[in-house]
C-alpha cells in the first residue's frame, strides 16, 4: 500500500499549519473530507511556546557579537519589529555596557523583547560577576550565555535571583537564560539544577536568600539552548546535522530525569544565512534559529564601514580558522575573514612559534625582525610595556609577576597583544592597516551575499537587521511550501 502525505504527516515537519476551508470545494465534494493544509507561514515556523514566552513575531534571534558589533541600534531595530537581538558585551567596559542598557531601555516600550550577551571570562571571573550584577541592577530579563564550559557563580547568581513560585506552586525564573553551546557535556550542565556548592557559596556571601537556594534545585540552569554549529568567531566546527539531534536527545533525557515543569527549547545557530539553511534547521526540528555573521554586514552593526565593504563581497570560501586571542595558549579557534587580509596566516604562525619556542629570546633573529617590523610594527619591549600597563590597570598584578618570572608566558602575553590590536584596527577601519584586520565571520555571510546578489540587499547600505530577518523567514516559508508541494505532487503521481 503506498504511503500518503496527509495533514498529519505534514505537521511532523516541525511547522504549525491550519486547515483551509474552501466553500467551492466543499460544495463539489460534499461526501469527501479535504485534508489539504494551508501554506506554511513564517510566523508558524519553530516552536509556538518559544515565540509566546519571549513575545516574538518569529522564532528568530540575532546573537550578540563581540565588542558591540551587535549594537544598541541593532537590538532596538529588531525589538521595534517584534524580534529579539542580544547586545554584544564581550570585551567591553562595564560603563559602556551600562550606557547602552540605559539607551535601550529609554528607547523601547514595555514588553518589547531584547537581551544581553554574557560571555564566559576565564581570565577575569570578577568582570563576569560585575556584568551580571549590572544586569540585575537594570532588571535585564534575558541573557545569552556564550562560551561557558561550566556553570559559574555569576550565572547561578543571575538565575537564582529571578526565582519565584507561581500560583500553582511551580518554580519559575523571571531571569531567562538562553545557553549558546556546541558540546553535549556543556549542555548537560545547563540541563541540570545549579551546582549546590556554588549555591552554598552565594548563600554564605549573602548574594541570594535561603528561599532562592532551596528553589534552585527545582529548575534547570537554562530556559532554552541554542546549539551553535560551525560559526563566525569562536567555533568548535560542529556539524548541525550531528549536533542538533544530539542535544535534542540529551534534552529529552534530562526532562524525563528531573520532571521539571519547563521543557527547554532547542534552537540552532551557526551557518544560517539563506532560506535553504533556515529551512534545514526547522526541518530538523529546531525550535528557533539564531543568526550572526549576516548581521555584521548591516547598517546597524557596530563595526567600521571599511569592514562592511569587505564583507559584502565575500563568498563561502573566503573565511579561515585562527587561534582565539582570549584563549591563545589552549589552541581554541575562531573563524575569521581570509579574503584581503593576512591575519589568519599570521595568527597561526604566532601559535606555531609559541608551541616551538620557550621565549622571545629563543626566536631566531630573522623571525624577531619579521614579527616586530611586519606583523606588529612595534618592538617586543614596547608591546610588553603596553601589556603590563593594561594588566595593572585591570587589577591583574599576578599576571605581570608571572610573566616576569615565566618567559614562555611572557611570550604568550606579547603574542596576545597582536590579537587585541588586530581587532581594534578592524573597528577603526584604517585602510592602511587592513592586512592585519581581525574580522570574525563565517561562510553563511558568503552564502547570503550570493542569495541577495542583484537585489536591493546586495549593498550593505540597504541591509537592515529587521528587514533581513523578515525576508529570511518569509522566503524560508515559501521554500518549504514549494518543497511540500513537490512532495505532494510526487505522492499523487506515485498513487
Amino acid at each position: 500500500m503506498p504511503h500518503t502525505l496527509d495533514k498529519e504527516n505534514f505537521q511532523s515537519f516541525g511547522v504549525v499549519c491550519e486547515q483551509k476551508n474552501n466553500n467551492k470545494n466543499q460544495e463539489s465534494t460534499k461526501n469527501t473530507k479535504s485534508s489539504e493544509p494551508t501554506a506554511i507561514l513564517p510566523s508558524s515556523l519553530g516552536c509556538a511556546s518559544f515565540r509566546k514566552d519571549y513575545g516574538l513575531k518569529y522564532a528568530y534571534l540575532a546573537g550578540g557579537m563581540y565588542r558591540g558589533i551587535a549594537s544598541k541600534e541593532l537590538v532596538t531595530a529588531l525589538a521595534n519589529t517584534g524580534l529579539m537581538g542580544f547586545l554584544g558585551t564581550g570585551g567591553r567596559a562595564i560603563k559602556d555596557i551600562e550606557h547602552d542598557i540605559v539607551h535601550i531601555q529609554k528607547t523601547l516600550a514595555e514588553g518589547q523583547a531584547y537581551g544581553m550577551n554574557l560571555v564566559a571570562n576565564l581570565d577575569s571571573p570578577d568582570i563576569e560577576l560585575a556584568t551580571v550584577e549590572l544586569y540585575l541592577k537594570y532588571g535585564i530579563r534575558c541573557i545569552e550565555a556564550a562560551a561557558f564550559i561550566r556553570i559559574t557563580p555569576a550565572l547561578v547568581l543571575y538565575r537564582l535571583q529571578g526565582l519565584y513560585q507561581d500560583a500553582q506552586g511551580i518554580v519559575r525564573s523571571s531571569n531567562k537564560v538562553i545557553a549558546k553551546l556546541s558540546r553535549p557535556e556543556v549542555a548537560s550542565h545547563f540541563l541540570s539544577p545549579a551546582p549546590m556548592r556554588v549555591v552554598q557559596q552565594l548563600l554564605e556571601a549573602n548574594k541570594i536568600t535561603t528561599e532562592q537556594a532551596q528553589l534552585s534545585q527545582s529548575v534547570f540552569m537554562c530556559d532554552d539552548i541554542c546549539v551553535e554549529a560551525d560559526s563566525g568567531g569562536h567555533t568548535d566546527r560542529g556539524l548541525p546535522a550531528v549536533l542538533l539531534p544530539s542535544i535534542q536527545s540529551l534534552r529529552n533525557q534530562k526532562v524525563a530525569e528531573y520532571g521539571f515543569a519547563h521543557v527547554p527549547r532547542v534552537g540552532l545557530g551557526g551557518g544560517i544565512g539563506t532560506p535553504s539553511s533556515a529551512a534545514a534547521a526547522f526541518m530538523m526540528g529546531a525550535d528557533f534559529i539564531l543568526t550572526g555573521s549576516i548581521n555584521q554586514c548591516t547598517v546597524e552593526a557596530g563595526t567600521s564601514d571599511t569592514v562592511k565593504n569587505m564583507l559584502q563581497n565575500i563568498n563561502v570560501q573566503d573565511t579561515d580558522y585562527a587561534p582565539a586571542g582570549d584563549m591563545f595558549e589552549s589552541g581554541a579557534k575562531v573563524q575569521v575573514l581570509k579574503k584581503g587580509v593576512f591575519f589568519a596566516a599570521r595568527a597561526n604562525k604566532l601559535f606555531q612559534l609559541y608551541q616551538q619556542y620557550d621565549s622571545l629570546d629563543a626566536l631566531p633573529d630573522k623571525l624577531k625582525t619579521q614579527l616586530q617590523d611586519k606583523y606588529f610594527n612595534m618592538s617586543f619591549d614596547a608591546i610588553w610595556r603596553q601589556t603590563k600597563a593594561y594588566l595593572l590597570a585591570t587589577g591583574r598584578p599576578e599576571d605581570v609577576t608571572r610573566a616576569e618570572q615565566d618567559s614562555k608566558y611572557k611570550m604568550a602575553r606579547v603574542f596576545r597583544w597582536y590579537f587585541a590590536h588586530s581587532m581594534k584596527l578592524a573597528f577603526s577601519g584604517d585602510e592602511q592597516a587592513r592586512v592585519n584586520f581581525q574580522v570574525h565571520t563565517g561562510p553563511s555571510l558568503g552564502a547570503f551575499n550570493q542569495w541577495v546578489k542583484g537585489t536591493e540587499l546586495e549593498s550593505w547600505q540597504n541591509r537592515h537587521v529587521d528587514k533581513i530577518a523578515d525576508k529570511l523567514m518569509r522566503d524560508t516559508a515559501e521554500l518549504m511550501n514549494a518543497k511540500v508541494r513537490q512532495l505532494l505532487a510526487a505522492n499523487l503521481a506515485y498513487k
